[in-house]
């Protein structure tokens, strides 16, 4: 269906913000491949973005003329691949406005970064009578590793529930903390959308004596990130959802809090000393980082922050936002209640994101009906069982946009989802 209203005031903001046909030929995927003879049209970065040539080049290179082991060589290729590491964690300590990048610890991704914190800072502080906060929003990544401990500590796990319209149910916020010592919260949900007040919870969250973890995956990728500003005492996310490799994240997290905390993981790397009768540990960052860490990733991770940050994190929130009003109202206008999208439909409210149902279909077949087309989103349960059971549907498919999206992404997924109609008899 071709769009005869033409673009609101926001829409046109967008345009300006980015140039996305520049953009998304800096992306070789996204430029060069046909999906069943038809342009791709890719809509699942809440699940993990495409990559820039800037970034695999990044990493090319590294293999091809700076590839060692990090750290203890004293030759100049070693010393190089450590300059690439280190010079890797600096920018992305820049790019979060870490203290120092004695905060910055690099993961395999967000879930270990979240596992971290709960094998070392949970597994020390918590036991039976204590509690935890966590939300209706969360990730599996952000639930099960608190279950683990708490099925072995006895400690409680509290829930904030979720309003009508997907939005944190802070009501009883403060009965909520009255006693916990963690409240573990995403800043974005990735079925939802739903944008948290971090810096509010964080504060009641302090002024009650819990700590606060923050699950950024949905929110460093596409806001200005200010670790400080945002209050939290550690901030977990993963480098594949914003233009960076997979198998690596980071866990910024207060220095005086990730000095105290015991090590993760042990072996070579992580140590100051070894005795036959125990161990010193290394100082941050290493203590944390057992083993040889993913270099390549971690220059590919550096680079991907660059890229964002010549964009800039200003423009590619705007462009978002817009795309996110342009779809909502494409869908409202063409499907009307046939189709029902999840969670609140301001855009200012959430991240760039629809996770919806459409009439009758089942959402795995609706994401093969749309992947004929070319249309890939992602479709089920999104790693978010509690919280669709909340919602009172099984699955969902997601639609999801980033700075290589444009307007007429959306139009390719709202005349495709109409394809479905063909197939069903209603």
């Amino acid at each position: 269906m071709t769009d005869t209203t033409g673009p609101s005031p926001v829409d046109q903001q967008a345009c300006a913000a980015l140039d996305v046909a520049a953009i998304k030929a800096d992306f070789p995927l996204l430029r060069d491949r046909l999906e069943r003879g038809h342009p791709i049209v890719f809509l699942d970065s809440a699940a993990s973005s495409q990559k820039p040539r800037q970034v695999i080049d990044a990493m090319s290179e590294y293999y091809e003329r700076h590839h060692a082991n990090v750290h203890r060589g004293a030759y100049q290729l070693a010393e190089e691949a450590t300059d690439a590491h280190e010079g890797a964690r600096t920018k992305l300590a820049r790019f979060i406005n870490a203290a120092s990048t004695n905060e910055v610890i690099f993961t395999r991704n967000a879930t270990e970064s979240i596992n971290l914190v709960a094998q070392t800072w949970g597994r020390t502080h918590l036991g039976p009578g204590d509690a935890i906060v966590l939300s209706h929003l969360e990730h599996h990544s952000n639930i099960v590793p608190w279950q683990q401990l708490a099925a072995e500590k006895g400690f409680e796990i509290r829930w904030i529930g979720l309003t009508a319209d997907g939005r944190l149910d802070l009501s009883n916020l403060d009965q909520l903390l009255d006693g916990a010592a963690l409240l573990a919260i995403s800043a974005a949900s990735n079925v939802l959308g739903t944008l948290t007040p971090v810096p509010h919870l964080a504060a009641a969250a302090h002024a009650a004596g819990a700590k606060v973890l923050v699950d950024a995956c949905q929110y460093v990728p596409h806001h200005a990130c200010d670790v400080q500003a945002l209050g939290a005492d550690w901030i977990a996310f993963s480098a594949h959802k914003m233009c960076g490799p997979t198998g690596i994240g980071a866990l910024w997290g207060r220095e005086e809090i990730l000095d105290a905390m015991p090590p993760f993981l042990g072996g070579g790397s992580m140590i100051l000393n070894v005795t036959l009768d125990g161990f010193t540990t290394a100082a941050l960052p290493h203590k944390f980082e057992a083993g040889t860490p993913a270099i390549a990733e971690a220059v590919g991770f550096g680079a991907a922050v660059e890229y964002l940050e010549t964009l800039g994190m200003d423009k590619i929130l705007a462009h978002e936002q817009a795309l996110t009003a342009y779809a909502f109202r494409r869908l409202a206008e063409r499907y009307g209640d046939d189709l029902r999208i999840l969670g609140s439909t301001e855009p200012g409210l959430r991240c760039g994101l629809a996770s919806f149902v459409y009439k009758e279909v089942h959402p795995h077949d609706l994401s093969q009906v749309l992947d004929e087309r070319g249309v890939c989103v992602r479709a089920g349960h999104h790693c978010a069982k509690p919280l669709m059971k909340q919602l009172g549907v099984a699955a969902a498919a997601r639609a999801s946009w980033y700075l290589y999206n444009d307007r007429s992404d959306i139009d390719a997924l709202v005349d495709a989802i109409g394809a479905a109609d063909a197939l069903f008899d209603w």
